[in-house]
């Protein structure tokens, strides 16, 4: 029985995941091939405030480790900003600072001399641009040649119990739409030259596969009326969406600029 989620800690076997605790999260490390993933269960992002930026912190660690020491990087938010389940890319877009262009003059008065290069892009979905995210990703590294690329994507799970308690960071890169049945053209180091690491949190899960799950079959009629798939994602969507692009703008930005702290980032941005 086939099961649709991007979360490798739903897809590989329990043998082949190494799990630690780091405060109240489980931190789950799976190795395939040349590809990481890592994963993090945590509290429900909607009914928790991560006061200490302990989480935040956390994030920010595990994608530094995942990168390049050094050289430009490309920050990517990937979905549909006027889908609420599927905007956690664009909105972590919004909160990512971009530094490309403080150098020189600019350096000096702002005070901000010394940062890495970040540049951040929007790609949009193919509906509203007429371009796949992939083209458009494609065309900005050739410009700018970027030491790598990070993607932030909303993400499909298996089980409704992981949606918004979830952040998933991977070297594989990302199938943008793949978790929902709308699979794009792949966004990957084979694909643009360059290393991309993959950020998200799950915000659906496929109606079919909640019903398999749940009952062990699901009516094609009931779960899929008139042949059109369905997705459920929580009723506190707006809440996950607002905080884990917080989450995970911060992460990016205390992982390529760690010497500004959280406060300083979002008088920035």
């Amino acid at each position: 029985m086939n099961f649709r989620t991007d979360l490798a800690l739903e897809s590989t076997e329990p043998a082949r995941q190494v799990r630690r605790r780091v405060g109240g999260c489980t931190v789950t490390r799976i190795e395939e091939g040349k590809n990481t993933y890592v994963t993090l269960e945590v509290k429900a992002i909607s009914d928790s405030i991560d006061s200490n930026d302990a989480l935040l912190k956390l994030v920010a660690q595990e994608l530094a480790a995942l990168l390049p020491g050094e050289g430009p990087v490309l920050a990517a938010g990937l979905g549909n900003r006027a889908v609420t389940p599927d905007a956690l890319g664009p909105l972590t877009a919004e909160r990512v600072l971009a530094t490309r262009y403080i150098k020189g003059e600019i350096a000096r008065v702002t005070g901000l001399g010394g940062l890495r290069p970040v540049a951040v892009v929007s790609p949009g979905v193919l509906g509203c641009t007429g371009m796949e995210a992939f083209e458009v990703l494609r065309a900005i590294v050739a410009e700018i040649r970027p030491a790598a690329v990070v993607a932030v994507d909303a993400l499909a799970a298996r089980s409704p119990a992981r949606l918004g308690c979830t952040v998933q960071l991977s070297s594989a890169g990302i199938s943008p739409g793949a978790g929902v049945g709308n699979s794009r053209p792949r966004i990957d180091e084979s694909t643009l030259g360059v290393p991309v690491v993959s950020m998200g949190i799950p915000t659906v899960v496929d109606a079919v596969t909640l019903a398999r799950d749940l009952a062990g079959r699901a009516d094609p009629e009931k779960v899929a009326p008139r042949g059109a798939s369905m997705m459920v994602t929580p009723r506190e969507i707006d809440l996950i969406i607002n905080r884990g692009s917080r989450l995970l703008a911060m992460g990016v930005n205390r992982a390529l600029n760690p010497t500004l702290t959280v406060e300083q980032f979002e008088e920035l941005t």
